[in-house]
């Protein structure tokens, strides 16, 4: 039976999904992540095998219930929602793969529980690590419309994850995992709606805090990789200071590093490249987003103006994400600068006041 195979190679399986965890190049791992998340799912998959095939079948709720703990858990050992999809799928990948080593055959039936299984699991963690991530968010009025973008961006994430589990064919499009994404994109379309109409009528308005940059950065990285990806480009993110620490507003500063990324994939030119990198000089924060978009024309002016237009005569204009950008991070005592690399692409630069924080751990690092 299968679930003997598991039950009697258990800790061979644990050290290969550790050892592919622990050499991924993203999302990093950590410590925790090694030593308690790796094995539960595999008890998990192992006890719904081993019930499955006797007369009292393993409930089909089970698993989901006992993702859900999971995702909840994680969330509170600091885990990201990244972390949390690929360390399913490493576990999984692991089983598979120590079985054809040794060749133990897999039924079709005990495929599709693992399959199953996985979808079960995949869908119920990440639903919970937003569930919580979201109902930790403050409830006053101003910090009412931080809590729904907030949950937009915990349901683009989720749909994100959900959209690239189902594209990599690791589950089926009628499983779980599908559901959450069609969930996901529901409430996150009226997040949009109602949060715009009360961003019209809102004060400015802004909170600062003391913000990690490499863990800061590990969240934008979830969406920017998936949006090279599917661009047909390359996203290279330079090695960066765990120390580097900022005050700033959180969300704006992710929305300006959006903008300047998305613009960055927009006029890169197919199989080019983006780089991201941050690092101190004099006092300030720099975070630079360097394209490939052939560069800056003297004749088109302010790149920063609303509706401006940086590229040659066949590319479209730039609309108002620049501007939007400069507006968020000036809104912050910073800037955004642009270097024209002539032929070649640009480097636009955020630059904020910079502070020291405490250590990230090494494991944090972006790869």
């Amino acid at each position: 039976m299968f679930y003997e195979f598991i039950t009697v190679h258990r800790e061979q399986i644990i050290a290969k999904t550790r050892e592919r965890v622990s050499t991924r190049a993203w999302p990093p791992a950590s410590t925790v992540e090694l030593e308690n998340g790796v094995p539960l799912f595999l008890t998990q998959l192992s006890e719904t095998l081993r019930l499955e095939f006797t007369s009292a079948p393993f409930s089909p709720t089970a698993i989901g219930t006992s993702a859900t703990r999971h995702g909840g858990e994680l969330l509170l050992l600091g885990f990201t929602v990244s972390q949390v999809v690929h360390d399913y799928g490493d576990n999984c990948q692991a089983v598979t793969e120590l079985a054809d080593e040794l060749n133990v055959p897999i039924t079709a039936s005990e495929f599709q529980i693992l399959n199953r299984c996985l979808d079960t699991a995949i869908a119920e963690a990440v639903t919970e690590h937003a569930r919580v991530t979201a109902a930790s968010v403050l409830t006053d009025e101003m910090e009412r419309v931080g809590r729904l973008m907030h949950e937009v961006r915990n349901n683009l994430n989720t749909s994100l994850f959900a959209f690239d589990v189902l594209k990599r064919g690791t589950v089926g499009v009628s499983g779980s995992t599908a559901a959450v994404l069609g969930r996901s994109l529901i409430a996150m379309r009226s997040f949009v709606d109602s949060t715009l109409t009360e961003i019209r009528t809102a004060a400015s308005h802004h909170r600062a805090a003391v913000v990690s940059i490499l863990p800061f950065l590990n969240d934008v990285v979830i969406a920017a990789r998936l949006h090279a990806d599917y661009s047909g480009l390359t996203l290279i993110i330079e090695p960066i200071d765990p120390e580097l620490s900022a005050n700033i507003d959180p969300q704006l500063l992710e929305s300006a590093l959006m903008n300047l990324l998305t613009n960055a994939f927009k006029y890169t030119r197919e199989g080019g490249s983006v780089t991201l990198r941050a690092r101190a000089q004099d006092g300030k924060l720099l975070i630079e987003v360097q394209d490939e978009c052939g560069g800056i024309l003297p004749t088109e002016g302010d790149p920063f103006e609303p509706f401006g237009d940086r590229r040659g005569k066949d590319r479209t204009g730039l609309g108002l994400g620049l501007s939007i950008a400069r507006k968020a991070v000036r809104a912050q005592k910073g800037d955004v600068t642009v270097r024209n690399i002539p032929g070649k692409g640009c480097v636009f630069t955020i630059e904020v006041p910079l502070m020291i924080a405490a250590p990230v751990p090494p494991s944090a690092v972006i790869s």
